[in-house]
């Protein structure tokens, strides 16, 4: 088996895996109810203050939807020399799976496992815009299943892993609400702002720069409309939310005017 046919049936392998762990995690298989149901609730929007709302993991819908376009993508007979789809088969595989064992180990209620295993998902999408940061032109397709599509993904991915690391801190015994608690989700809200900036500027294709911090903005807007009219509700945390999405569209902005789109 070439290279090529064996990187193309890693990848749809770890699609089944990742199909499997969304049937079996969301409570499609099983009927034990969806992830806002496991861990007694531990899960659900309401269990940490860093929680977006229920409506944002709607995008997760959409992330799926490109998802399943890149794992068809990269078999077609136009991508054997394609060197987007080269390069980002391996991670994206990797990151396919690890989805799919995330909902699987939520499942379980192994809150601490699943910390790990979000945190090798953000390492997976990481070297994706590593290896595409300045790859030449091949056209539109390339920028929507992998741009527009790892884009979303790490972008949802950075607000998704300091919301399972605050639920796992509330599974070890830190309070969900008080002074304590404030203070450090604002601070997490913080580190966001420094991550998502360092990652916009590790790359130079503006696709995949909007991408992410749309998907940030997103999750961010809806911690804010948690904190601010869901429950438990901490203005602070609501309102440092609304400034920490505000500077990443800053952020985007600036790189988005300072930086051309990469054709080398």
């Amino acid at each position: 088996m070439s290279t090529l046919r064996r990187d193309q049936v890693v990848v749809t392998l770890a699609a089944v895996v990742w199909i499997v762990g969304t049937l079996v995690g969301t409570g499609l298989v099983g009927g034990d109810g969806g992830v806002a149901q496991q861990g007694d609730g531990l899960f659900s929007d309401a269990a940490t203050l860093i929680a977006p709302a229920g409506p944002a993991f709607s995008i997760w819908s959409v992330i799926y939807l490109f998802l399943a376009g890149y794992v068809l993508w990269q078999w077609l007979p136009g991508t054997d020399d394609s060197v987007w789809a080269r390069r980002t088969r391996l991670p994206a595989a990797t990151s396919l799976a690890l989805n799919g064992v995330w909902l699987l180990v939520v499942f379980a209620g192994w809150v601490l496992v699943s910390v790990l295993v979000i945190a090798g998902i953000a390492a997976s999408l990481g070297i994706i815009l590593r290896r595409t940061a300045d790859l030449p032109d091949e056209g539109w397709w390339p920028r929507v299943v992998v741009s527009v599509t790892f884009g979303l993904y790490l972008g949802w991915i950075c607000v998704a892993t300091c919301a399972n690391v605050a639920l796992w801190l509330v599974d070890v015994g830190v309070p969900v609400e008080g002074t304590l608690s404030t203070v450090a989700t604002v601070g997490v809200l913080l580190v966001v702002i420094g991550l998502v900036t360092h990652l916009l500027s590790r790359t130079t294709d503006r696709v995949v720069q909007a991408a992410l911090a749309a998907a940030v903005v997103w999750g961010l807007g809806w911690v804010a409309a948690g904190r601010l009219g869901g429950d438990p509700i901490n203005q602070v945390v609501g309102y440092a939310a609304v400034a920490t999405a505000l500077l990443v569209v800053g952020a985007w902005g600036m790189l988005a005017v300072r930086r051309p789109v990469s054709h080398a």
